[in-house]
């Protein structure tokens, strides 16, 4: 990780409170903040917090590349979710978004001639690779504020039962299988039985579509990182939306990954989790095969 932070940054803002956090800690570090606001996504309100605030569609790569180059721009950063289903599978799908000619040639593999899958990860990639061709290095958000990434541990008073311990388990490897194939992040469980998975709709709408399958409520929800994880795009985050999504799905465990999961708004989110019931819990790969937290809560006992 590169510890030090330049004069200026570029942030390329998405949907969430997320943007808001990052440009907070750039500005709070002595950095200039200059946003470039995804056109759909990204709050009006980031502008008061920038430097420089413009707000372009997803599909101008080109405009984006030129915009950060004329304001001495070299190290960049992406922050919040982009609504991948809303962008490209549109009534009209990506020309919808009437792409730049620098857009245009970075994705004619991948649309004219299908050489490259379409993915997250490579369609991040792609615009990740054409701003560091001109120069615009893409660095993870949370090079930024590092303490966003949540360490190991229980975080709510109530900790996991047997049972849901056992779901976290069962979940992991399905969560991890999932991020394998760039699919999802997150897979809801109870009774060792997968009751939704994750897509392209994205945590919140798994989550609903939980609530409406398991009336019973009392569901696991595990939201890992990918193993091949780029930090610098499409890590796990969670906030305060997160809790409350769950607390309306009757949900009763929510197990992240430690060190590689972004926790909005830490201490709000511990609240509300302790208010409605719902344990928190952040482990990793190494202690869901030790079988640590079992041990852990055999030995409480």
């Amino acid at each position: 990780m590169n510890t030090s932070t330049p004069s200026a940054v570029g942030l390329i803002a998405g949907w969430g409170r997320y943007p808001f956090v990052i440009a907070q800690a750039l500005k709070a570090q002595g950095t200039a903040v200059h946003c470039i606001a995804v056109a759909g996504h990204a709050d009006p309100e980031l502008a008061a917090l920038c430097d420089t605030h413009t707000e372009m569609g997803v599909a101008r790569i080109g405009c984006g590349i030129r915009h950060f180059k004329r304001l001495g721009v070299t190290r960049a950063t992406m922050a919040g979710k982009i609504f991948k289903h809303k962008v490209l599978y549109s009534r009209f799908g990506w020309l919808s978004l009437v792409p730049d000619l620098r857009t245009v040639w970075a994705f004619i593999p991948m649309y004219l001639f299908r050489k490259r899958d379409r993915k997250d990860d490579t369609l991040l990639t792609v615009i990740v690779d054409e701003f560091a061709k001109d120069g615009i290095h893409m660095a993870p958000a949370t090079d930024f504020a590092p303490e966003l990434l949540v360490p190991a541990g229980i975080l709510t008073r109530r900790q996991p039962t047997a049972s849901e311990l056992e779901d976290i388990a069962f979940g992991w490897q399905i969560a991890k299988d999932l991020g394998r194939h760039d699919v999802g992040q997150s897979v809801a469980v109870k009774g060792q039985a997968v009751i939704a998975i994750e897509a392209i709709e994205g945590t919140d709408e798994c989550i609903r579509r939980a609530g409406t399958l398991c009336r019973q409520g009392g569901f696991a929800l595990v939201k890992v990182a990918k193993p091949q994880q780029d930090m610098r795009f499409d890590v796990p985050t969670i906030g305060v939306g997160t809790i409350e999504t769950l607390a309306a799905a009757r949900a009763k465990l929510l197990a992240i990954e430690a060190d590689k999961t972004i926790v909005l708004d830490r201490d709000e989110v511990v609240r509300l989790a302790n208010k409605h019931g719902i344990a928190l819990i952040a482990t990793s790969d190494a202690q869901i095969a030790g079988g640590a937290w079992q041990r852990q809560r055999g030995h409480a006992a």
